[in-house]
């Protein structure tokens, strides 16, 4: 992994006394290039979904088209809603997709805050989980990759930085790969920075913090703040529609519809693989009580006592 800053940095503007996140370098590596978003012409109503990777990040592309298509159950996730800086994918292509689109764009990265070109007018909605949470999914999805998901980080040219690697079988491997230093090769995304990064600059307006177990807790709920967010108006029976469409079990017997098309061939069972099990605690069995105070003691030096909590327990951060 590569990147030349781990300092978010901001600037002021002064006709409202919003400080802006400012991008302060890229972030290139065998999965993403931040370059991707440098020249990107954004559209005032854009929706920018960032997580790090298993957080919620389909779901949450789940509930903006709900809101965005009126709950169509034809609505649209991954070929309407494209990785910008998804390095494998050509230069220009999702750019391309997007620019064609007539509709209210969503966007996904995975990207650090302080790796991307922000627009003060957009809306940002960042997806967190339970880091433990997080690692289980993640290498359920890693571990089943096939070689041309491998093939495809790795063999595209232009890759900076290691080459990534399958994690070990072992779950408790892969969980010291993460907590103890995430710039390993069977780790895609710098977790802490990206977690500290978003978390810091909660108080920009245009931005929605959204915890995967407050989702759980009150899927409703939750769809009724975003959209608020997004300026979009629901009725009662539409929100109960939406919502109805945006659970785990619809999901799940929908996975080829809300999966990326390329899921077969990047997966082990494709689409089932992809929308794995939707659970949290599955980590409470395995993890040695030694484990878990690594991760708190790493949580907290990492993000400090407060984004420490919010990430382990969820709640709204937010007046929204």
């Amino acid at each position: 992994m590569s990147s030349s800053s781990t300092t978010t940095t901001t600037a002021t503007t002064t006709k409202q006394s919003v400080q802006w996140p400012v991008k302060t370098s890229e972030f290139q590596n065998a999965a993403m290039d931040s370059t991707r978003w440098n020249d990107f012409p954004f559209r005032d109503d854009d929706v920018i979904i960032a997580s790090w990777g298993k957080s919620g990040t389909t779901w949450m592309q789940q509930i903006v088209s709900q809101l965005i298509f009126n709950g169509s159950e034809d609505a649209p996730i991954h070929e309407a809603s494209p990785w910008l800086d998804l390095r494998f994918l050509p230069p220009g292509f999702a750019t391309g997709v997007l620019e064609a689109q007539t509709h209210r764009r969503f966007i996904k990265t995975h990207s650090p805050l302080e790796n991307l070109n922000c627009s003060p007018k957009a809306k940002y909605i960042f997806c967190a989980r339970d880091g433990r949470d997080v690692i289980w999914s993640m290498h359920n999805h890693l571990f089943y990759a096939t070689p041309g998901f491998y093939s495809l980080m790795n063999d595209t040219p232009g890759r900076i930085g290691h080459v990534a690697e399958r994690p070990q079988e072992d779950i408790r491997s892969y969980f010291h790969d993460v907590v103890e230093n995430d710039d390993r090769p069977t780790v895609t995304f710098p977790f802490w920075r990206v977690i500290r990064g978003w978390f810091a600059a909660k108080d920009t307006p245009n931005l929605l913090l959204v915890h995967f177990a407050d989702l759980k807790k009150d899927l409703s709920g939750e769809i009724k703040r975003i959209a608020d967010f997004l300026d979009i108006e629901l009725t009662q029976e539409k929100l109960a529609e939406i919502t109805s469409h945006c659970t785990f079990d619809y999901m799940k017997a929908n996975a080829k519809k809300v999966s990326p098309e390329q899921a077969p061939l990047m997966w082990q069972n494709g689409a089932e693989t992809f929308i794995n099990k939707g659970t949290n605690g599955r980590w409470r069995d395995v993890l040695t009580q030694e484990d878990v105070k690594l991760y708190e003691d790493k949580a907290r030096s990492e993000l400090g006592e407060e984004c420490a909590k919010w990430l382990a327990e969820g709640g709204r951060v937010q007046p929204y």
